[in-house]
């Protein structure tokens, strides 16, 4: 059946809206067009705003706002989250000063650390907090702020004015959405901006990002790719992805789980 150019394209968008992906290529012979048809087609789609395209195809473009509770996050790709905050865990030295912002896979990190015997450790994290407040070892200073009872975070002018104070080794943070293009986005605006403050009062920023994440935008933008020194997430992260955070120049560690996927 031949379709009219409008359709063509709608039906298009639909498809890769339902299968979160797809090549040129299998776009191509579903529709029976030409590859260039293809190519054509997507560039106007993404200029609607209805997907983006990706070195050889195009990916739905996913918006999400949603704020699920620090309880609910936390079954969220468990396994993934804890081999990831492992990972992080070996980047951290005897000594150090860090920041760990709030999120369920930099709770996980905290667990990892409570063996440290000299640790400095700021947090707008409650979770965090209560953590680690056990271990005599670890100089623990929270930020203050107004509490998000959704994520358990410390934010607005108090949490960023304790963070203007000080100046750490790394930032470990934690965050909703990742798209090649807009970013690094979270739900809240205040916590957004909290957020930024992590940027600008360390020497490295390391993000934890489980692969779910990745290609999702959410309301508030914390900062571009090109201010993150490294990104730690698991082998569920397709190989396009790798690619574009690869163009960006994104250093991305893989943990395994036993997840890869294409």
């Amino acid at each position: 059946m031949i379709l009219f150019e409008e359709e063509r394209q709608q039906k298009i968008a639909d498809y890769v809206q339902e299968r979160e992906r797809a090549s040129v290529q299998e776009l191509a012979q579903h529709y029976q067009v030409s590859e260039s048809t293809v190519r054509r087609d997507l560039k106007i789609l993404e200029e609607e705003g209805k997907l983006r395209r990706t070195h050889g195809g195009a990916v739905a473009f996913v918006s999400d706002n949603s704020e699920p509770t620090f309880v609910e996050k936390e079954d969220r790709y468990r396994l993934q989250k804890e081999l990831i905050a492992k990972e992080a865990a070996t980047m951290v030295r005897e000594g150090d000063s860090i920041l760990l912002d709030s999120g369920t896979t930099t709770y996980y990190l905290a667990k990892e650390l409570k063996t440290f015997k000299n640790l400095t450790v700021v947090t707008n994290s409650v979770a965090v907090a209560q953590e680690l407040s056990a271990n005599t070892g670890i100089d623990l200073i929270l930020t203050g702020g107004t509490l998000r009872h959704e994520t358990l975070a410390m934010v607005g002018p108090l949490a960023e004015k304790a963070l203007e104070t000080v100046h750490v080794d790394k930032a470990f943070v934690a965050i909703n959405g990742l798209d090649p293009v807009i970013g690094l986005t979270t739900p809240n605006m205040l916590e957004a901006s909290t957020k930024r403050a992590f940027f600008r009062s360390t020497k490295q920023v390391i993000l934890l990002m489980d692969h779910s994440k990745y290609g999702r935008v959410s309301f508030a933008k914390v900062a571009a790719l090109t201010e993150i020194d490294q990104l730690l997430t698991d082998d569920g992260i397709s190989d396009n992805a790798l690619k574009e955070l690869d163009t960006a120049g994104v250093t991305v560690t893989i943990v395994q789980t036993g997840g890869r996927k294409s």
